[in-house]
Parts: structure tokens; C-alpha cells; sequence
């Protein structure tokens, strides 16, 4: 069994496509030949070449050694990771058919593979920092076999997706340090520093504390909050409201959870029959561990009533209001910014 790693557009603008038609496609535009009757890599990088004139060779052959594994070498049983974009969690499929060319497309959907989803948003704190790292390469199909991955992948199925063992994360770093050093992949910065984050937070601000970061960001953007205490809620974990007592609008009602397993719609709907409860005029849910891939679409129609925020929502709402927390918080969660060079695309 082979795992690959198959991103749904760098925005994860294609994700919902992805889990909701339970297939993976390869989305480069314009590439509309069956790559099925192609024999050898250097065809495919013959019709890349034509397709996109303007793109160095160095970029080509790139996109070649991407590309060309969807057709010819995945597997029936192989597993996919699709790393979200809409919330910091990752998606594993297991492949249950062979390649599929659509010459009609539409553009850029003229290849795909069937999947089936066998863990929903997995919380990216689940897996260990190497495998992490290998997700955050800079590819958009490859395969994953640095640090054990295909075998420590297979445990974390059998055990549920429940998070990685410390024994096995450890046996990892041993077999890594036999690799060669010519395979190091570029790693997203950005994305690693975040998780390096999020594990900070996982750690500071267990349980009910996740509750007292986000009374803490809510104060920064300049409402006054109640927080109630650890245990019964009563349906909310905050209330808040805008202005220096609390009486202004907008009212909020907000939810935390710190679970591990992503919150399903009927959880999120208590929190829309708190709002009516106590007088509030909008909800806030904020889920550590992301929610259901059907969440967001089933609330379309409560999209003025209830806001949702995983990790990737929390995270922006820290970074944009850190200055404004209060000293003794920012102790227990030191941060500072840094610049870096963007990533750019191979030339």
C-alpha cells in the first residue's frame, strides 16, 4: 500500500469537488490528453512543453514527475492525503478504481480516480512533526515514504485515527537518519510554523483554557465578555458584546470545544438555540479540531446567525490581534514575526 499526497488547488479551491464527488483529479488547465496512451514520461513532457510554451524546461520536468504517477503508477487500495486548506485538518481516502480520462472536462477536470473517504478532517495535530513536514512539501501529487510514513499512516487507520504515539514518532526519527540527504523536500514555512503553534496551544490551553484564549482575543477585538466557568454552560461558553459594558451590538453567543474529533451539524445547531436563549444576536463556534466536511454547506442558509471558526480561523484572529492581548497571556504564548522569502514556482 502506497500513500500519496494529492492537493486540491493551493487555496483549496477544489476541496468540496474532491470530497463530494469522492474522486481526486489532477487539476493543471488546458491539459486535455488521455494520459493513459502515453508510454513514456518524455510524451507527456512533449505535450506539456506545446500546452505551456512560456514555462521553463526545469518547471516541465516538474510537472512530469507529478503528473505522470496519477495515471501509471497509483494503485487500487493505495491511500491518498489531501491536506485542507479550509480548515487545518487532513482528509485520507483509500483509491477504488483506475485512471479515468474525460475529454470533454470541463477544464481542468480531464483526469480523475475514484475515492472513498475513510477519515474526515483529521486534525493535523494528529500526525507527527516529520510527517507534517512532508505534507507541507511543495507538490501537488507525490508520494509519501520519508520518516515510515506508509507504515505509521497504516497504524494510525487501524487505531482510529487517534493521534500518533510517541514510540512511534521515535522509531521514525531512527529510520530518517538512514535517508539520504538528497531527498530533503522544500518545506512550507509558513504552514510549519503554524503547527508548531497550534501544538503550543494544544498544550497551554487544554480543555476549558482553549475557552480563556478566545475570551482573550474576543476582548482584543473590543468586546466585553462572559465567560462561564468549567462544566455546565447552560449552551455557551462566552457571551459577548460590543462596546465598554457589554450592551452594544453585535451580541454574540460562543461555543468552544477542544475535542479531538471533528463537530458534527447537530452540535452546532445547540448553539443556534443558545443565541435565541440568551438574547444574542449571532453565534460563534469554535471548533479545535475542525467540523464535518458538511457543516459549512449545511449552514448556508444560517450564514447571518452563526460564524465557525477550526484552527485556521482561531490562528488568523491571534496573529491580527496579538499587540492586544493582555501581557500575562502573551507570556504563556510568546510569539514574534518574522519575514521570509515567499515560495515561488520552480523556473
Amino acid at each position: 500500500m502506497a500513500v500519496w499526497l494529492i492537493r486540491a488547488g493551493s487555496h483549496g479551491e477544489y476541496e468540496l469537488k474532491f470530497i463530494q464527488e469522492n474522486r481526486v483529479y489532477v487539476t493543471w488547465d488546458d491539459l486535455d490528453l488521455d494520459l493513459a496512451k502515453l508510454s513514456q514520461r518524455a510524451e507527456l513532457a512533449e505535450a506539456m512543453t506545446q500546452r505551456y510554451p512560456d514555462t521553463k524546461p526545469k518547471a516541465i520536468a516538474n510537472w512530469v514527475s507529478q503528473v505522470w504517477p496519477f495515471a501509471h503508477e497509483i494503485k487500487k487500495s493505495d491511500l491518498v492525503v489531501l491536506p485542507l486548506k479550509t480548515q487545518r485538518a487532513i482528509q485520507i481516502g483509500e483509491i477504488t478504481g483506475d485512471y479515468h480520462f474525460e475529454p470533454g472536462g470541463p477544464n481542468p477536470y480531464f483526469h480523475w480516480r475514484p475515492v472513498k473517504w475513510i477519515a474526515e478532517a483529521v486534525p493535523r495535530a494528529h500526525f507527527g512533526k516529520d510527517l507534517l513536514n512532508t505534507f507541507g512539501a511543495f507538490m501537488t501529487i507525490c508520494r509519501v515514504q520519508r520518516n515510515n510514513a506508509e507504515a505509521r499512516i497504516a497504524a494510525m487507520r487501524a487505531n482510529g485515527w487517534k493521534p500518533e504515539t510517541i514510540a512511534a514518532v521515535t522509531r521514525s526519527t531512527a529510520a530518517a537518519a538512514d535517508e539520504s540527504a538528497d531527498t530533503t523536500e522544500d518545506i512550507d514555512l509558513e504552514e510549519a510554523a503554524r503547527d508548531q503553534i497550534a501544538q503550543l496551544i494544544a498544550a497551554r490551553f487544554k480543555g476549558h483554557g482553549l475557552t480563556r484564549l478566545v475570551e482573550a482575543i474576543l476582548k482584543a477585538q473590543g468586546y466585553t465578555t462572559y465567560r462561564s466557568a468549567e462544566g455546565t454552560d447552560g449552551g455557551a461558553d462566552i457571551l459577548a458584546g460590543a462596546g465598554p459594558l457589554g450592551f452594544g451590538a453585535p451580541r454574540l453567543c460562543v461555543e468552544v470545544k477542544s475535542e479531538n474529533a471533528p463537530i458534527d451539524r447537530p452540535t452546532v445547531d445547540k448553539l443556534l438555540g443558545a443565541v435565541t436563549k440568551f438574547g444574542a444576536q449571532e453565534g460563534l463556534f469554535v471548533s479545535w479540531s475542525g467540523f464535518k466536511t458538511n457543516v459549512q454547506k449545511e449552514l448556508a442558509a444560517s450564514f447571518f446567525r452563526v460564524r465557525l471558526w477550526t484552527q485556521k480561523e482561531l490562528l488568523e484572529a491571534l496573529f491580527a490581534h496579538y499587540d492586544h492581548l493582555d501581557d500575562d497571556l502573551k507570556a504563556e504564548l510568546p510569539l514574534k514575526r518574522i519575514w521570509t522569502v515567499a515560495a515561488q514556482d520552480d523556473e
